[in-house]
């Protein structure tokens, strides 16, 4: 079967042909779609099985990073976007759209209804960060993005990455519904503890990306289609890795596979 990929462009958003790419290497057919065309008419997203919000900086970051993007976002497509998850389909946001996602309340999803439960605002560094981070894999995260992954790395590029959840209480529920997908951690797969660069924005609990309780949706600060290929890593000729895949492909991968399966 064709697995289709919608892959959201427009107003500032920069990374949809990376995104698009690593879908079409994974398996998937995999288009790019303006936001204004999806506004215009919301029922195209059901000709789709998997959604992406790429990074990037919609709408110059004005406000704060990915809110009004969101805003449009559950306005104009909202009740479409809906059924599209409880349809059992798959989303990812990645970097900027992964602060879309947290601002119009696709993620966490606790209660199957768009809610803002957590936030992602500025780095502790006070400064746009651009490095390359390890990510230890929650083993109680249902997440199907993230199957047979342990630990990985990926670039991030962000100034307002640091996960910020909106009580305790609000915490303890991620982790306790395996919400909490991927955490920084240090190269031999140990926690961060907060610490830079380890941990590049401050974020709680170490948090780099989450999804819902289901694990079809989800979202991560780094960036895991800029490493498909081995040569995508800035080690590539250090460590040996000539030739082969990068080990971000994997999450596309899997969520292609997924849809497969059903």
């Amino acid at each position: 079967m064709s697995v289709k990929t919608l892959v959201l462009a427009g107003f500032g958003i920069n990374c949809e042909q990376e995104t698009k790419v690593a879908f079409e290497r994974a398996g998937a057919e995999a288009t790019c779609v303006h936001l204004t065309d999806l506004t215009e008419n919301p029922e195209a997203i059901h000709a789709y099985d998997i959604l992406a919000i790429p990074g990037g900086f919609s709408y110059g970051d004005d406000v704060a990073s990915g809110k009004i993007f969101a805003n449009r976002l559950r306005h104009k497509v909202g009740d479409a976007l809906l059924k599209f998850v409880q349809d059992g389909k798959l989303a990812i946001g990645i970097c900027n759209g992964f602060q879309v996602m947290v601002k119009m309340g696709i993620l966490p999803l606790f209660e199957n209804e768009f809610t803002q439960e957590v936030t992602l605002t500025h780095n502790d560094s006070d400064r746009f960060e651009n490095r390359w981070v390890h990510l230890k894999k929650d083993a109680d995260s249902p997440c199907v993005w993230l199957k047979d992954v342990d630990l990985i790395e990926s670039p991030i590029r962000h100034g307002e990455g640091n996960f910020i959840p909106r009580d305790d209480a609000t915490l303890k529920k991620l982790q306790d519904s395996g919400c909490v997908a991927l955490r920084y951690a240090n190269a031999d797969g140990s926690s961060a503890g907060g610490e830079f660069p380890a941990n590049p924005n401050g974020s709680v609990d170490d948090i780099a990306g989450i999804c819902d309780p289901s694990g079809r949706i989800f979202g991560l600060m780094p960036h895991p289609e800029a490493f498909i290929e081995a040569t995508n890593h800035p080690s590539w000729t250090r460590n040996g890795a000539l030739a082969g895949e990068g080990q971000g492909l994997q999450l596309f991968r899997n969520a292609v596979e997924f849809v497969k399966a059903q």
